[in-house]
């Protein structure tokens, strides 16, 4: 069986990467049209665009992911394959509209941002290259356990994990026919080898090469699974960002990310207390959306 690792740009995985060679290294990177949010290197745009096949003018992650995904691969010394098929306004102008004629928002019940940005293009890709079952492996570590029973429980009783796709044309070839394929079987090497947060925290003080620097966090800056506290200190660093959240939910309003509040409400939230990244938790585990 082929091993595949899933990377996000964070530490966990990144540590993956490093520690545990595999056949191919995955990495599904979130962009954006907007000319705001463009990533201010032109050579380092026009890498990324080769990478990915399409046009890079920004990301609504950090724009430190760039170059932690691309010193990562010179660290290991092997090709890390870019995927990134759809910008973030693509997908939400394509998902569909309601009653109200605006834009479906994706949001904590209905979290479409990560089925096609995160899995689909990392499924798509598996069965043009692939096509067979492969291990993936994720970056939950020692101490999250509960994160990786979440994945397990979705699996089939063969312990593997499903996608619905098409897999034929229906009889008079007028139809697509679809169906569930299996295509891999996730695996967390951190939990057994009780790999936790202060062991890949040392490792990557000691290996310099891939620099992850202070109030980096992987994944979307606006993520509605975040603390709005945390957003607002986001808003503080990538005001730009943040912005494009909150020109989005006003586009599309009343149609919001969040139930609690809009991103316009979280820009402009002034804390009684002055809070460092130190104060959150991190996502990198290489599997958006848990």
């Amino acid at each position: 069986m082929k091993k595949v690792n899933s990377l996000s740009g964070g530490k966990s995985s990144s540590y993956i990467a490093a520690n545990y060679p595999a056949d191919y290294n995955i990495f599904a990177l979130v962009r954006t049209n907007d000319k705001s949010c463009e990533y201010p290197d032109k050579k380092i745009r026009q890498i990324v665009s080769d990478k990915i096949g399409q046009e890079f003018i920004g990301t609504l992650e950090q724009d430190n992911i760039i170059k932690i995904m691309l010193d990562l691969e010179q660290f290991i010394g092997k090709e890390i394959t870019w995927l990134s098929p759809k910008t973030f306004d693509e997908v939400i102008n394509s998902n569909g509209t309601g009653k109200n004629g605006k834009q479906y928002l994706p949001n904590m019940m209905t979290r479409y941002c990560t089925t096609e940005m995160k899995i689909k293009p990392i499924f798509e890709w598996w069965q043009k290259e692939i096509n067979e079952i492969v291990e993936m492996r994720i970056g939950f570590r020692s101490t999250e356990m509960k994160r990786a029973k979440t994945v397990m429980d979705k699996l089939n009783s063969k312990g593997i994990d499903e996608m619905k796709a098409v897999i034929g044309k229906s009889k008079n070839g007028n139809r697509n026919r679809w169906g569930m394929v299996e295509w891999r079987v996730p695996t967390f090497p951190l939990i057994p080898d009780n790999i936790n947060n202060t062991d890949v925290f040392n490792y990557w003080q000691k290996n310099k090469a891939v620099s992850f620097e202070e109030g980096y966090f992987n994944n979307c800056v606006g993520c509605f699974h975040r603390n709005p506290i945390f957003l607002n200190k986001m808003a503080q660093e990538h005001k730009n960002k943040m912005e494009w959240f909150a020109n989005i939910e006003e586009e599309n309003s009343p149609n919001t990310f969040r139930k609690d509040c809009t991103y316009k409400e979280i820009l402009e939230y002034k804390p009684q207390i002055e809070l460092s990244f130190e104060d959150f938790d991190e996502c990198d585990s290489g599997f958006c959306g848990l």
